[in-house]
């Protein structure tokens, strides 16, 4: 039988460069797989439809709240984002781990229902560097920069809830440390016993006397 895969979970502040490093990630660690999020927002530069996310409208957006296929959902900045339930199982039951790339809130609201998923916290430096940021992607209006450090400031508090913690101030070192969790989650006993089982069942089993 498949050992199922684990759920990983990555979120932060807008900004904090949570894209960028599960993209590296995803390049470099086989049988890790990007789960693609419902969103109503427009693509933004050079994003594509099913590749950085589902584009579509409100009402289908609201269909799929109303057949219970979404394993969280949340209004961000006046867009709705959504996980599909059926992508994420259909992936984890074929053995292979999935990475959310989810807010705080979306991360807030798996853990509920997703006891066994790892969670993952990416954090700027610090306030000022997050607003740079912000700033120098040239994406969005004045007040929608000052309304994310606002929405920053709140989330930034619940860093106590997430396994892990990953400051972002060199992606090259964020990429390691986000690599070393997703293989060290692998090998977490809960998740080796079946395989464990059948080494010490060569030797025996638990209850074999020593020769």
């Amino acid at each position: 039988m498949t050992q199922a895969g684990n759920l990983i979970i990555v979120s932060g502040p807008s900004g904090a460069g949570k894209s960028a490093l599960a993209a590296r990630v995803l390049e470099s660690v086989p049988g890790l797989r990007f789960s693609v999020s419902y969103t109503t927002r427009a693509p933004r530069g050079f994003e594509r439809d099913g590749i950085e996310y589902r584009f579509v409208d409100k009402s289908s957006f609201e269909k799929l709240i109303a057949s219970d296929d979404l394993l969280e959902w949340a209004e961000v900045y006046g867009n709705l984002y959504g996980t599909s339930k059926r992508s994420v199982d259909d992936i984890l039951c074929r053995g292979e781990d999935v990475l959310l790339d989810v807010d705080v809130q979306g991360a807030r609201s798996i853990r509920q229902k997703r006891r066994d998923a790892i969670t993952v916290l990416i954090l700027p430096p610090s306030f000022g560097e997050l607003r740079a940021r912000l700033e120098s992607r040239k994406l969005d209006k004045d007040y929608v920069i000052e309304q994310r450090l606002k929405i920053a400031c709140s989330e930034t508090r619940h860093y106590r809830d997430y396994d892990y913690l990953i400051v972002n101030d060199d992606l090259g070192k964020a990429t390691e440390e986000l690599r070393a969790i997703v293989l060290a989650s692998r090998c977490r006993m809960e998740v080796r016993t079946g395989m464990a089982d059948r080494i010490v069942a060569t030797f025996g089993g638990v209850n074999a006397e020593n020769p």
